[in-house]
């Protein structure tokens, strides 16, 4: 167990993710956590990543930050995506073997898996196959993360562990349309659609492919239990193990927003990979499960989008 005032870095304590971990330790009692916006700190910079672990020398890390986005950033920003996340993964792993933090939480992604590879797809099925092209470089650099954890373990003895979460979203989300993962997106599009009284709303692809979406205070839940009970090399999954079609997920959103108009698919634009369902018996039988209804989850993140949308959207 986590003493509750051990020193605790959460790298990227804005994001996402970060923030929602942030959050679970508050509300466990942990008290003593590190925390640095970009501008106080950029991961990409070793010699400032070195300055910073030698000053602060945190017990346990919770590696959250990261360069992400949708199929669109992705394919508009492949070199950021691997330049970025390399640099992040490498320059805080090294300095967390250095200066002694007794564990470190990396956290992956689902693309890194195979784009044809069997469901639920299972932690063996990592290198068993080809990246679905249109988030190459970001999964490449996520890969490099895994290995690198158990490089460090197996050489120096460290303890990192791994986990890889499925399609996350929750309050805090990006909703920027170019930028955004696609339930974020749907947010937005049927949220705006219905303020300003719009015929339809177009989703991008067929709306055939089918996704698995966990809300991220489960997974900030779930990575506080796997930092308190999983070691070794082998990675976690992290998911709810169910998936919805695209087309199935726009309509709960359109009847959840209380949106009457038609929904469009436009599909000149990608897909991206087929079907991606985590098997996540693994982390089950250590016995953590999801308890977010994604049905839950959507309606406090449309009310969230909604309260903070002049925010969000100038952000």
């Amino acid at each position: 167990m986590l003493e509750k005032m051990a020193k605790v870095y959460v790298a990227g304590h804005r994001g996402l993710v970060g923030s929602a971990i942030r959050r679970r330790l508050e509300a466990a009692g942990f008290s003593n956590l590190i925390l640095r916006t970009r501008k106080e700190l950029d991961l990409t910079r070793q010699k400032a990543v070195e300055t910073f672990f030698e000053k602060e020398r945190p017990d346990y890390v919770f590696l959250a930050a990261a360069r992400v986005g949708g199929i669109h950033a992705n394919s508009a920003y492949p070199a950021e995506f691997i330049r970025d996340n390399l640099l992040v993964q490498s320059h805080v792993i090294h300095e967390a073997y250095r200066t002694g933090v007794r564990k470190l939480l990396f956290l992956g992604s689902s693309c890194i898996y195979p784009r044809e590879c069997p469901q639920p797809i299972k932690e063996e099925y990592l290198l068993s196959g080809k990246l679905e092209p249109t988030n190459e470089p970001y999964a490449v650099a996520k890969i490099a993360g895994i290995v690198m954890c158990r490089a460090y373990n197996r050489q120096y003895g460290t303890r990192f562990v791994s986990v890889m979460p499925t399609n996350l979203y929750g309050p805090g989300d990006n909703f920027d349309l170019q930028n955004s993962h696609v339930l974020a997106a749907l947010v937005r599009k049927f949220c705006d659609a219905k303020d300003a009284g719009e015929p339809a709303v177009t989703v991008w692809g067929t709306g055939v492919p089918r996704r698995e979406f966990l809300h991220v205070d489960d997974m900030a839940d779930a990575c506080l239990f796997v930092m308190e009970n999983h070691e070794g090399d082998e990675i976690i999954n992290i998911g709810t193990g169910t998936d919805i079609s695209i087309q199935e997920l726009a309509e709960m959103i359109c009847e959840i927003v209380g949106f009457e108009g038609e929904i469009q698919f436009d599909k000149s634009m990608p897909d991206g990979t087929p079907r991606k369902l985590l098997d996540v018996r693994r982390l089950a039988s250590m016995g953590w499960k999801s308890r977010i209804s994604l049905r839950k989850g959507i309606e406090e993140t449309c009310r969230w989008y909604l309260e903070n949308e002049r925010k969000v959207v100038a952000n």
